[in-house]
């Protein structure tokens, strides 16, 4: 990295942003609380908040929002005239999820192979040091040269639109010139990116009944209608023949024109076994970030262990679909519960429930936004150039904030590079990446407010 003295100071305190990722890491914030306690939520919340204070922001606030989670909220004011900048993260994380795959405790912080590893490190806790280790930088060299707003949000994993919901009810809290998203991550690690384009998403539960209780499968079996069985058959619908997500009067043939994504890139990255085949069809970036997908995130039946040789009365499945941009997240959800509908077999019932929703996003790459953010990066990756990429994940807030604030530039950074892992057992982030992307923070901000000045 080409020496300055933000590099250099961000360098010097990545000891501290190590000490405090550990801090932010070990609380289990989950905003489930069939999964862990809400206090994990309220505590991480709490931490946020007493760093922003720390950093002589003001009006620090914990914003009750209405989905039950809380959002932390604080500003930071900058010269007279200068633009404002709304700097984004999450303190929510996923699930541990299977912990036996996990090679170190997934709430606590640990090295390895030069990462650091557990729930959160990168998706988006790792995103709050961000933001703070860019603030330090620049409180240290001269002063911040902009009025920074943050808002930390507790839900966003579980798309339920507490923080959407509470910015349309108070639209003057988030007014900003500049948005960044520190919630993407570039390409591959060393590789400069920002996210164009994010997939909508819904998220949905079936439930399938076929029988009063329980029968014996010996008795009963090849007369009595099956509900896993059903089920199954509802969910095999969902793709075609070559894997790719079907659903009636939803398109799923568009192309991706931008950055592509090598396929044996593609298989090391998401560590597909040899010898599997990919489904789908068409290229690796048209199918994660230019069409739909359907994925089932989880199926309610009996477990195989304890397995009886009885027939299943219900079961239940949790779809998730992901929109690309171009598609209404909302049709798309009642495209998908007709095609369910119209796909059970038996005359069986069905019952249908939306858990989440988000809209797709496109950002305007050609905003004065994004030529300051492709300057900072120069600075943080000497020899490499910015790359614009598109993201098959969702951050339903981004399309809330470009529809109350259509004057504002979005930018989506962050540090979820495809060896992260995020969502999956053994998270991890690199500790490079969190310094670069700092930097590039950094310099991103001095860069803004001088494309501002008249």
């Amino acid at each position: 990295m080409t020496s300055n003295p933000i590099a250099e100071t961000v360098r010097s305190l990545m000891p501290r942003a190590r000490a405090e990722l550990t801090e932010l890491v070990a609380f289990e914030s989950v905003a489930d609380e069939n999964v862990a306690p809400r206090s994990e939520c309220e505590a991480a919340a709490s931490w946020v908040a007493d760093a922003l204070r720390a950093e002589d922001f003001q009006d620090v606030a914990l914003l009750d929002t209405p989905d039950g989670s809380q959002a932390v909220y604080g500003i930071l004011p900058g010269p007279a005239g200068a633009p404002t900048v709304l700097l984004y993260a999450h303190y929510d994380v996923q699930p541990k999820l299977d912990e036996a795959a996990w090679l170190s405790p997934p709430f606590e912080l640990t090295e390895r192979d030069g990462r650091w590893y557990g729930r959160g490190t990168a998706d988006c806790k790792g995103g709050v040091i961000l933001h703070l280790l860019a603030l330090r930088a620049l409180k240290a060299n001269g002063g911040v040269p902009v009025t920074v707003k943050v808002i930390v949000e507790g839900s966003e994993e579980q798309g339920t639109g507490g923080l959407e919901r509470y910015a349309e009810e108070h639209p003057e809290l988030l007014t900003a010139d500049a948005i960044v998203i520190g919630d993407a991550g570039n390409f591959r690690v060393g590789l400069p990116t920002v996210t164009a384009t994010l997939r909508g998403m819904t998220m949905i539960r079936v439930r399938i009944d076929t029988l009063e209780g329980n029968l014996h499968s010996g008795q009963f079996g090849g007369a009595a209608p099956d509900a896993l069985a059903a089920l199954i058959r509802v969910l095999d619908s969902l793709r075609g023949p070559d894997g790719s997500t079907v659903i009636d009067g939803l398109p799923g043939d568009r192309v991706w024109e931008g950055l592509q994504y090598p396929e044996e890139n593609f298989r090391q990255d998401a560590k597909v076994l040899p010898g599997v085949d990919l489904p789908g069809g068409g290229t690796v970036a048209d199918r994660i970030w230019a069409r739909p997908a359907v994925t089932v995130v989880g199926i309610d039946c009996h477990p195989v262990a304890g397995a009886t040789p009885s027939i299943p009365k219900t079961a239940r499945a949790q779809v998730s679909l992901r929109v690309p941009p171009g598609q209404d997240a909302a049709e798309a959800t009642k495209l998908l519960f007709a095609h369910i509908e119209n796909h059970t077999p038996w005359n069986a019932r069905v019952t249908l429930e939306q858990v989440g929703q988000g809209q797709a996003f496109q950002a305007d790459t050609s905003s004065p936004a994004y030529a300051s953010m492709a300057e900072a990066m120069e600075v943080a990756y000497p020899g490499q150039e910015m790359q614009t990429a598109g993201l098959g994940g969702s951050i339903p807030l981004c399309n809330t904030l470009a529809s109350l604030y259509p004057e504002a530039e979005i930018l989506l950074i962050g540090l979820s590079e495809p060896e992260a892992q995020i969502h999956a057992p053994n998270e991890s982030v690199s500790p490079e990446e969190l310094e670069r992307l700092s930097v590039a923070e950094a310099h991103f901000l001095v860069n803004y407010a001088r494309s501002k000045q008249v």
